[in-house]
């Protein structure tokens, strides 16, 4: 593979990667290649995202390289997030707002179990727009955060507390799931888009 094969698959798997990032070991371990070849590449990846033309930049945290905006378009990303456009949240972001507000206090983890999937990106979409807040933190070795709905999730849907909210089926047909899942989060969506 050439030089600039390596920069894209880099670059690729820093996208991947997401918040969380990844350390120069894994890199290297999926090219296939030693240490010392990675460390000119991502040099020169980091340097061509240091240049004003690009909305990116490359950062390395205790070990970890990922992608990052740049602080001076601050101000855009804002008024993004300000946009009633920006308003509808992902079926990930609602399947996990779904479980927090039955299972309320909740950590990332137990999210994760019930869903199957990370849950890093929806909880920070759902943190970013006011829907659940930290509330806690969990007993035990690393007191994990826990997760609760806030106020505004409460305006959402038009409860006064959490105890309004429908209760689930004891006995759900397989069948149904979707049916009811889809039901709930048409409904949300139509509420987010009523209130901007």
């Amino acid at each position: 593979m050439e030089r600039n094969e390596y920069k894209a698959v880099v670059e690729g798997l820093l996208f991947v990667s997401g918040d969380e990032g990844i350390d120069r070991k894994q890199i290297a371990q999926v090219l296939e290649i030693d240490s010392k070849e990675l460390d000119p590449i991502i040099n020169e990846l980091k340097q061509s995202y240091a240049s004003s033309e690009r909305g990116m930049s490359i950062v390395e945290y205790a070990g970890s390289l990922q992608f990052v905006t740049k602080p001076e378009h601050a101000a855009f990303y804002e008024r993004l997030v300000e946009t009633p456009g920006h308003a509808t949240l992902s079926q990930a972001a609602l399947e996990t707002l779904a479980i927090i507000a039955y299972k309320q206090p909740i950590t990332r983890s137990e999210i994760e179990e019930v869903r199957g999937v990370k849950t890093e990106k929806p909880l920070q979409t759902l943190s970013a727009k006011g829907l659940v807040k930290e509330v806690g933190r969990a007993e035990g070795t690393g007191r994990a955060i826990l997760y609760g709905t806030t106020k505004a999730f409460l305006e959402h849907f038009g409860l006064q507390s959490v105890k309004e909210l429908p209760p689930l089926p004891e006995n759900i047909k397989e069948e149904n799931v979707e049916q009811e899942a889809d039901l709930f989060f048409s409904k949300f969506q139509e509420s987010l888009s009523t209130d901007e």
